[in-house]
């Protein structure tokens, strides 16, 4: 039995890489930057090199692999391996990448979307653990979700279920997203958009944010823990359409437990307590619901890609 397995976790920003022996133990690690233009065969090409890299820094070969499992932000026919449509790097789409990468690197490759894998990593080794039913709810670069329902991750009929960040809040109003669409709640309150929002309205606006091209989410939390009226006004709308996706899922799906991860988890209660706030007006029927932090931090995505290959 082949000993090592390699999780790759591609998102918005960045792609990382994690080694892993028999036992799951995390041997090494590295992360770069995501080649958001990029098309499919030259994605496959960069992870290509990376992954030979990985393994000959380690002294392995590929037929000591059992495979490689790796993640993405996009729309993904899972049984086929096939990415329909990917959001942040919109130049990946209608490609077989599974078979594509398999072929290059001469082992066995899974490919599932990023919020499925976040929510298997969570559910086994995180915050999740114990829990029969479990809503992962990724806020990040992107807005996703990962649905472990009766213990097992519900991919739906194509394997992308769980797409909470497009579903449509305002239809045809508001920013064009990756998506296709205008209004879904990635195009509201995402990392990707929240700048492109803010910039929006702060035309005669004082405020102590620097709205140039480093505008991001550390600016934003910066601002709003110094105060910022503006800052904060915009921390609102974000938290708003956070709640209300939340809700609406709470609402189709009757699941009592989020684990949210992703990098605005970073904004910790100043975020969260307005999130939870939005979700608990519209929520009248006093049953628990709980809401905790993914317990992961930035290994989740390789872990759960790892485990991909031990789930299917």
């Amino acid at each position: 039995m082949s000993a090592y397995r390699i999780g790759i976790d591609a998102g918005g920003t960045k792609v990382a890489y994690g080694l892993f022996d028999r036992e799951n133990n995390l041997l090494d690690r590295f992360q770069q930057p995501t080649p958001v233009e990029a098309d499919g065969p030259a994605f496959c090409a960069m992870v290509e090199d990376s992954v030979r890299a990985l393994l000959e820094k380690n002294r392995l070969t590929p037929g000591e692999l059992e495979g490689v499992g790796l993640c993405m932000p996009s729309f993904i026919l899972f049984d086929q391996g096939y990415v329909c449509m990917t959001s942040a790097m919109v130049n990946i789409r209608d490609f077989a990448m599974r078979d594509y990468l398999s072929r290059r690197l001469g082992v066995r490759v899974v490919l599932d979307n990023d919020s499925n894998v976040a929510a298997l990593a969570e559910h086994r080794f995180g915050a999740g653990q114990g829990s029969r039913n479990m809503i992962y709810m990724a806020v990040s670069t992107g807005i996703g979700s990962g649905l472990i329902l009766n213990g097992q991750l519900f991919r739906g009929s194509y394997g992308w279920a769980g797409e909470c960040g497009h579903m449509l809040i305002t239809p045809d109003e508001g920013e064009l997203c990756g998506c296709q669409n205008r209004g879904c709640f990635m195009s509201w309150a995402s990392g990707r958009f929240i700048p492109i929002q803010i910039r929006k309205k702060s035309a005669g606006r004082q405020t102590c944010l620097d709205l140039g091209p480093g505008l991001d989410g550390a600016e934003l939390l910066r601002a709003c823990q110094g105060g910022d009226p503006f800052a904060l006004e915009m921390l609102d709308q974000a938290a708003r359409y956070i709640g209300v996706c939340a809700f609406n899922i709470y609402q189709l799906l009757n699941v009592n437990l989020y684990v949210f991860g992703g990098g605005l988890v970073n904004f910790g209660p100043l975020l969260f307590d307005r999130v939870r706030a939005e979700f608990d007006r519209r929520n009248h029927i006093p049953q628990p619901v709980d809401f905790r932090f993914a317990q992961l931090k930035q290994d989740f995505g390789i872990i759960g890609a790892a485990e991909l290959l031990r789930d299917t």
